[in-house]
């Protein structure tokens, strides 16, 4: 009986050193808000500070966005890279790198205070959807099967 492993194309280690990458890359924004909790005074468990009790919450309020829309779409990040890379993992590991460099550009522009400097990486959607194409043409082949 073949383990898993074996079953599984040689280059789906990318796939799986990008999902890494990206759990690291998550810790780091963590981190950064962590930082930016303490730069603004925004205690624990406040999610986001209030304007009317904190004159820096809106620079708080950015870092902590730009970490929670990224935390809203990793699930829909990890499966797309997962189930795509089963049938084409080279180009999905591929596109899970331009994924998380749009996601730091997305962060880093968000984390300067300008809501609309987040859109410097906005092209990380047109990974995800070459991850959605990855994944539905493994769903037809399935279905082919």
């Amino acid at each position: 009986m073949a383990t898993l492993v074996e079953l599984l194309p040689k280059e789906y280690g990318y796939v799986v050193l990008v999902f890494v990458l990206y759990s690291f890359f998550n810790g780091w924004m963590g981190f950064q808000v962590g930082k930016a909790r303490k730069k603004y005074n925004v205690p624990y468990p406040t999610l986001y500070a209030l304007e009317s009790e904190n004159k820096e919450a809106k620079l708080f309020n950015c870092v902590q966005r730009g970490h929670q829309n990224s935390i809203e779409y990793m699930p829909v990040f990890f499966v797309l890279l997962l189930l795509g890379g089963l049938l084409y993992p080279v180009i999905s590991a591929g596109l899970g790198l331009v994924y998380i460099v749009g996601r730091y550009f997305y962060f880093s522009g968000y984390a300067s205070g300008d809501p609309k400097n987040r859109k410097r990486g906005e092209f990380n959607g047109f990974a995800l959807l070459g991850l959605v194409g990855c994944t539905i043409t493994l769903g037809i082949n399935l279905l082919r099967k």
